[in-house]
Order: C-alpha cells, then sequence, then structure tokens
C-alpha cells in the first residue's frame, strides 16, 4: 500500500498510548523474571562493588527447581479437547469435529507449545498464542497455533477481563527484514523501507531496532569482524499489527424459529448466500445489524502494510494468565525474587565470613619482616607452613577474626522456606522428603501440593477453552470443502484413523459431516501423562487379577510399558484363519451347543415331571378345600411346584456359572496349547537349522580324498 503518513502516525500514537500505561513495568518485570529464572541475579554495579572489595557473589539459583517443578506438574498433567453437539448437531459430526481438533494439535505440536505458554505465563505472568490461516502449504488453507513473545503483546490498557472479545484492541509488534515484508506484503513497500535509511517523526528512534531476544542475546552495533556490515543485514523494521474493534453493518443469518443471529461469512458472495438460504425453505433470512467487527491494520515506520476488515470472529491472540485480578496479571517467579536475593546476599555473606575467619590479617612492625614483603605477606598469608623471618620474634601477631554473626546461617534457611512457602512447591513435590517419612504421608502432602497450583492450572485449562473455542470458529469459517483428515493416536495399540468431512452424498446430496452448520458446546478433560496413565492401569488390572477377576491378558500387555506391545498381543492371538484356529473354533462351537442342548433337555425333563405330578393330584384329589373351593393337595401341589421352579431356576444359574468358568479355562488351556505347539515349532526349526549348518560346517572341514 501507498505511504500514508497520516494513519501510521495515529496508529503510532495508539500504539504509544498503550505501552506507556503499563506495557513499559511488563516488559521490565518480565526482563528480570527471564535474568532470574536464567540466573543473572545480581545487579550490575553491586557485582562490580564486591568485586572491588574481593567479597564473593554467589548465585544458587532456587528459581529455576522451584519453577521445574510446576512445569512438571502441568506436562504430567494434559488436558483433552472434546467437542459435544448443541442447536442443530449431530453426535457424528461432534465427533468429526474432535477428530479435525486432533489433527490440528498434531500438526502444530500443540502440546509442547502449550508447554511453552505455560512457561511464559509463570515466569512474565503472560503467555499467548497466536491463532490464524496459513495458505502456504495448502490452497485449502491450515490452521496455524503460533507462540508469541509476551513482551511483544501490547494488551488494551482499559481491558480488565480475561477473554480477548471483551478488549477492544491488541497490539503485536514484530521486527522483519525488508525481504520478509516483500514476502508478506508486498515488493513496493518491501524496497521503499529497504532503502529508507531513517524513520519518521515521531517514531523514528523505536522503528528500527537492532536490538530484541534472539539467540545471541543483544545486537552489537558498527561492525563486526573489521567488515562493515551491509544495510540490509543489519536493519530490521518494526512492523505494528493492530486488531481492533469497529462499528459497521454486517449481514447477518437469522432463525426464525429460534432467533438465533449469526454473522455472514466474509468471503460469501450472493450466490452462495442465495444457495444456503434455498436449503432452509424460508426457515433462515438475512438482515443487516449494527455491530463491533474487527479491523486490521499493519504499518511499518509511515507505510501501511495491511488495512481492512479481519477474516477472524476474534482476535488471533489467546491470552494465558496465571493469575488474574482486574487487569493486573501475577506470574510465579515475580514474587521469589526477594527470597532469591536475600539467598545470594545471605550465602555470599557467609562465604565472606568463612574467608576473613581463614585469612584475618597481620600486626607486623615497621622493618621486623626479612624473607618477604608485605605485599607477599598480604597475598600468602593464609597458607599453611607460612614461615615469617623476623628480627624479634615478638614483632608479628595474628589479628584475631570477627565472630560469626548469630543467626546468620539460620537467614538462608529461612530464605529458602520463603521460597518453598511463595512458590507452594514443598520438598514431597521434588521428591526431597526425608527417608523415615511414610510413602502414604509423601502421597497426601504431594496431592495438597497440587492443589495449591490449582488456580495456575485452571487457568490453564480457561486459555484451552479459549483456543478451542477459536479453532472451532475457523474450522467452521474456512474448513467448508471436502477434506480428509489423517490422526495418529499417542497409544500404540490403535491404528491411524482417516475421516472425510464436508463430503456430499452423490445419491441424496446430503453433506456428511458438515462442519460448517451447527453449534457445539466445549468440554476440557484433564488427562494425565500418558506414562503415569499406563503405570496407574497396569496396576489396577495386576490387582484386579489377584482378587480372582479374569482380566484378559491383551488387556495387561496393552497397558503394561513392554515395547512392541501391539505386536505382542498380535502373536498371542494368532492366526485366526489358519486351519488350526478354525478347527479349535469349531470343537468350541460344538462344545458349546452340546452342552447348552443338554441344560435344555434337563429343564424340559423336569418340566413335564412336574406337570404330570401336578395331573395326577388333580385326579386324585382329596375331598377337603382350602377357602377358595380348591383341594388342600392340589395347593400343596402347586407351591411345591413353585419351589422346584425356584430351586432349577437356581440350579440353572449354578450351571452356567459353572459353564462360563470351565468354557474359560478350556479356552486359557487351549492358548497354552497353541502356545506350546508355536514354541515348539520354532524350536525344531532352530535346530533343523543348526543341523543343516552343522554339516555343512563338516562338509567344508572335512579333507577332499586323493584322485590319484
Amino acid at each position: 500500500m501507498p505511504v500514508d503518513t497520516a494513519k501510521s502516525q495515529a496508529q503510532w500514537e495508539r500504539f504509544r498510548y498503550c505501552i506507556e500505561r503499563g506495557h513499559y513495568e511488563f516488559v521490565q518485570k518480565a526482563d528480570k523474571c527471564d535474568k532470574f529464572f536464567a540466573g543473572d541475579q545480581w545487579d550490575p554495579s553491586d557485582l562490580s562493588n564486591l568485586k572491588a572489595q574481593r567479597r564473593p557473589a554467589l548465585t544458587i539459583n532456587k528459581i529455576i527447581s522451584t519453577v521445574g517443578t510446576i512445569m512438571g506438574e502441568q506436562i504430567f498433567n494434559r488436558n483433552e479437547v472434546l467437542y459435544r453437539p448443541a442447536a442443530g448437531a449431530t453426535v457424528g459430526t461432534a465427533d468429526a469435529l474432535t477428530k479435525v481438533w486432533m489433527q490440528i494439535a498434531q500438526r502444530n505440536q500443540l502440546q509442547w507449545v502449550r508447554s511453552d505458554v505455560f512457561a511464559d505465563g509463570i515466569i512474565r505472568s503472560r503467555g499467548f498464542y497466536d491463532v490464524r490461516m496459513n495458505f502456504d502449504e495448502a490452497m485449502q488453507g491450515n490452521i496455524d497455533i503460533d507462540i508469541l513473545n509476551s513482551k511483544n503483546v501490547v494488551i488494551d490498557p482499559d481491558a480488565e477481563q480475561y477473554d480477548p472479545d471483551t478488549w477492544n484492541d491488541v497490539f503485536i509488534t514484530k521486527w522483519l527484514t525488508p525481504d520478509d515484508i516483500t514476502l508478506l506484503y508486498n515488493a513496493e513497500d518491501g524496497e521503499y523501507l529497504r532503502h529508507n535509511n531513517s524513520g519518521m517523526f515521531p517514531y523514528a528512534y523505536d522503528s528500527i531496532e537492532t536490538a530484541r531476544d534472539r539467540f545471541s542475546g543483544t545486537t552489537l552495533q558498527g561492525t563486526y569482524y573489521g567488515q562493515p556490515e551491509t544495510l540490509a543485514l543489519q536493519r530490521n523494521i518494526r512492523t505494528i499489527e493492530r486488531q481492533y474493534r469497529k462499528l459497521d453493518k454486517q449481514e447477518h443469518f437469522v432463525d426464525h424459529k429460534t432467533g438465533d443471529m449469526r454473522p455472514v461469512p466474509a468471503g460469501w458472495d450472493r450466490e452462495r448466500i442465495a444457495s444456503m438460504l434455498a436449503k432452509t425453505d424460508g426457515s433462515i433470512s438475512v438482515i443487516k445489524k449494527l455491530c463491533k467487527r474487527i479491523r486490521w491494520c499493519v504499518t511499518a515506520d509511515n507505510v501501511v502494510l495491511h488495512d481492512d476488515w479481519s477474516p477472524y470472529k476474534h482476535f488471533t491472540v489467546v491470552p494465558y494468565f496465571p493469575y488474574l485480578r482486574h487487569g493486573r496479571t501475577t506470574g510465579v517467579v515475580e514474587n521469589l525474587l526477594g527470597p532469591q536475593e536475600l539467598l545470594n546476599k545471605v550465602s555470599s555473606q557467609e562465604l565472606h565470613v568463612v574467608n576473613t575467619t581463614a585469612n584475618s590479617g597481620w600486626k607486623i612492625k615497621t622493618g621486623m619482616l626479612k624473607n618477604m614483603s608485605i605485599e607477599e605477606l598480604e597475598q600468602g598469608g593464609s597458607q599453611s607452613g607460612l614461615v615469617l623471618e623476623l628480627d624479634d620474634v615478638n614483632s608479628a601477631e595474628k589479628i584475631l577474626p570477627n565472630q560469626t554473626p548469630n543467626g546468620l546461617d539460620r537467614i538462608s534457611d529461612k530464605a529458602e522456606g520463603h521460597i518453598k512457602t511463595i512458590s507452594n512447591v514443598s520438598d514431597s513435590m521434588q521428591g526431597f522428603d526425608r527417608e523415615d517419612v511414610a510413602a502414604k504421608a509423601i502421597q497426601y502432602k504431594t496431592q495438597r501440593g497440587s492443589q495449591n497450583q490449582a488456580k495456575v492450572l485452571d487457568n490453564l485449562e480457561r486459555t484451552d477453552y479459549l483456543l478451542a473455542r477459536n479453532v472451532m470458529d475457523l474450522v467452521q469459517e474456512f474448513y467448508t470443502e471436502e477434506r480428509v483428515i489423517h490422526v495418529t493416536h499417542d497409544d500404540v495399540m490403535k491404528e491411524p484413523e482417516t475421516i472425510t468431512v464436508n463430503q456430499q452424498d452423490p445419491e441424496t446430496g446430503d453433506i456428511l459431516n458438515d462442519l460448517t452448520m451447527g453449534e457445539y458446546n466445549i468440554v476440557i478433560t484433564s488427562t494425565p501423562f500418558r506414562a503415569t496413565l499406563e503405570d496407574s492401569q497396569f496396576e489396577q488390572a495386576m490387582e484386579m487379577r489377584r482378587e480372582g477377576i479374569q482380566i484378559p491378558d491383551s488387556v495387561l500387555i496393552e497397558n503394561s510399558r513392554l515395547m512392541r506391545r501391539a505386536d505382542i498381543n498380535k502373536q498371542m492371538a494368532g492366526d485366526k484363519n489358519s486351519p488350526e484356529a478354525q478347527a479349535a473354533a469349531a470343537l468350541k462351537q460344538r462344545s458349546d451347543e452340546a452342552m447348552v442342548a443338554k441344560l435344555e433337555a434337563e429343564v424340559g425333563d423336569k418340566r413335564a415331571d412336574s406337570q404330570l405330578k401336578l395331573a395326577r393330584a388333580r385326579k386324585d384329589g382329596a375331598d377337603s378345600a382350602d377357602a377358595n373351593g380348591e383341594p388342600i393337595e392340589i395347593t400343596k401341589m402347586k407351591m411345591e411346584h413353585q419351589l422346584k421352579q425356584q430351586a432349577q431356576a437356581q440350579e440353572m444359574d449354578f450351571k452356567e456359572r459353572e459353564f462360563q468358568q470351565t468354557l474359560a479355562q478350556k479356552k486359557e488351556m487351549h492358548d497354552q496349547e497353541m502356545r506350546m505347539m508355536r514354541e515348539q515349532a520354532s524350536i525344531a526349526a532352530e535346530a533343523a537349522e543348526t543341523k543343516a549348518r552343522d554339516s555343512r560346517l563338516e562338509a567344508m572341514e572335512k579333507p577332499e580324498e586323493s584322485t590319484e
């Protein structure tokens, strides 16, 4: 786009307004927290003073181990996103949408991106995702989920809620080379900015940046290795991307039955809207409504690179805040800075006291020292075996060291205690409990420690919900064509899945797994880390097996930590199409049918005998009758018949259970026999191969007979 100084200056002024109202303070805090996490915990002026005084400056980094424990809690407790049907959606389409989410998460390696965002949150107090479409690899487009540098995201200073849908605007600032601008926007703007040696007022001092977060740290100015650096390599241009809400009249679909309204996608033309209305038989119409839409403007220096309506329903930024109180974000590390500084200073002071105790100094009369100078005594006065040559024995005196202040050693213990108390990370969570503490007590204290981190993890789950919501809206907006989704499960026992979405049925014309229609609810469930879950499942299955519950062997193998579990289960199951397996299955079926026929015959015989006795009783009935006029003998026979029926039912139930146990035992014996047969066949094959190999070796070693 052409140079537009007025619009660029207006955007810059809004950008400066936002960063001067809280963002600078956040950047300073984030820099300090990053340094403390990395172990750079001393102020440069303090270090220089201590160095001049020849005093130690220790760094005992307790923050990285404490934060590492919290990161471990997050890694070992993953969240799973599920979509459930709401209005106008089916269960099958909701399952397809869940599979699409799994494919997007796998493509973007979301489990590691999520951990990085969580680390930014607990260290700096702010972490951010960036969710947008990418058309570089596919014409249909794919959803990209990236991590943003939280120091480059400027939030609306008037916002105070967690959800970005309540913010007025958000800025994302980046440093791009002219080649990047040419690739992302257009070549004309890239060449203009490449040859623009200075920025326009009033943002010249900040529009060209050469120092930022990178592997090399702060970039040096001027020349490198004696060679001047070219302008194209040295110059990085600040681009300011602003997403803000602006009033506009936008077309909406209106459902006359429910009254629900939904914005018409920006890319839909009149023909597509008319086709959509024709399918609804007049139940949906289109109206124009005044609403807030997202405007997207990108500037670099005095050049407007992009200015148009955003194609997305939400901001591309998805935040994570460990703690949020009315616009004030708080992390974990910032409250540990004071105790960490206290620990470093007290430990350094303790070491200084020990050093001064070992080398407390000397008192020497002038001119009495013969074998060394005063400077040499100063350097080596604390060495073992020191010999002083003096004119007078009483002319040298060792200065008594100062006593170690009482309680100095306890201050460092208090500092460590403060770090544990403030971070809610106990010795049990770090695995540092004493050996005499019971295992149940350790487990209980670990669970209590995890509960202390509940708010931090709950806000992460809230971020997962916002991320799943934004991804779902992007899917419904841009995943409109037929796609084949491939999903690879983490469980090695599950085969990869392939599902087709937005597929048109050639017979009925209906769209199968239509992702563009319907509303869905988002369910976030917490799932333990895969290895931890498998260990727990295996222990429970083994305990049930020990209690007598017939847990199949395949279930135990599936939940074990064995390598190639799927292959082991397949080998145990054997080839079901082999002649031996088919013969065993036929024999088992015939045995089951014979057993059932026998039980039915026994029941029929007993029922016939009972009916015969009842008929005889009625024929030979006594004259006496009960209150209902029926002979007493007949009444007795009926009662006996009912008792016999109950006994027969109990006997049938017992025999059925016995039959099932017998079948299970026969199956287990059959499986063992099949395994033994396979092992014997394998052993025989190995023996035959060994015999053949020995025969060949013997033939090769035997000398050839003489032909004379």
